[in-house]
């Protein structure tokens, strides 16, 4: 038998899981079986081992300026060196970075993405190890909808405007990079209450589809 293969996907609440509710927060977590995570490694079985880092509110590079936590760059790297070796690192990340305070056009968010993909590119070696960097796949999560509480409008004021332009964005980035890449609006919509979040079927659809795109990366 082969060694398994490992997969960290690196995300926001959307792979943390969360439960999407009309009043906004707070809230729980889906059930790791019920996540997108868990039902890709469901799907592919023993032979992957899935590694989940999903942070909710987790910006691609931008400080926010209510938590310094969030800033994915800031953590990517200690990441990578903490759970080498890996074969390939699923990066789905964007969405916070559409909140109307940090004032980013739909560019500087892939542009932001783009430092991401070079650490793990770069990440070769590890901490006193001789680990190859991993591959990468970049997921471009789905438009956000109407949102019911007047905050997150605030929050996310233009935001879909933003978001319906990832797919085309981060493809592009993904082609300039020579990385692979998947749009998760071509098998889910957000179709959370809140506007923003994934229900329980968008993370068994998404997660299946997944788990075939990630089949033909590793292949």
């Amino acid at each position: 038998m082969t060694d398994s293969k490992s997969i960290m996907c690196f995300g926001d609440s959307l792979t943390w899981g969360w439960i999407p509710v009309v009043e906004g927060a707070p809230t729980q977590r889906y059930a790791y079986e019920k996540r997108w995570t868990g039902v890709m490694s469901n799907e592919l079985g023993n032979d992957y081992r899935i590694i989940e880092e999903g942070l909710s509110a987790r910006t691609t590079s931008a400080d926010d300026p209510n938590d310094p936590r969030l800033n994915g760059s800031e953590y990517l790297p200690s990441a990578l060196a903490s759970h080498l070796p890996l074969d390939l690192v699923i990066v789905m990340l964007g969405t916070n970075d559409t909140k109307s305070f940090f004032h980013r056009t739909p560019f500087e968010i892939a542009n932001g993405l783009g430092k991401l993909l070079s650490q793990i590119g770069g990440c070769a070696g590890g901490v006193g190890t001789m680990y190859p960097a991993p591959k990468t796949l970049v997921v471009a999560p789905p438009p956000l909808t109407d949102m019911p509480h007047p905050f997150f409008q605030g929050m996310f004021g233009g935001g879909h405007e933003k978001t319906v332009h990832f797919a085309q964005q981060f493809r592009d980035l993904a082609d300039f990079m020579k990385v692979d890449f998947f749009n998760a609006a071509d098998v889910i919509s957000t179709d959370g209450c809140d506007g923003i979040h994934f229900t329980e079927k968008n993370n068994e659809t998404l997660g299946k589809a997944l788990a075939v795109k990630v089949r033909e990366v590793l292949s």
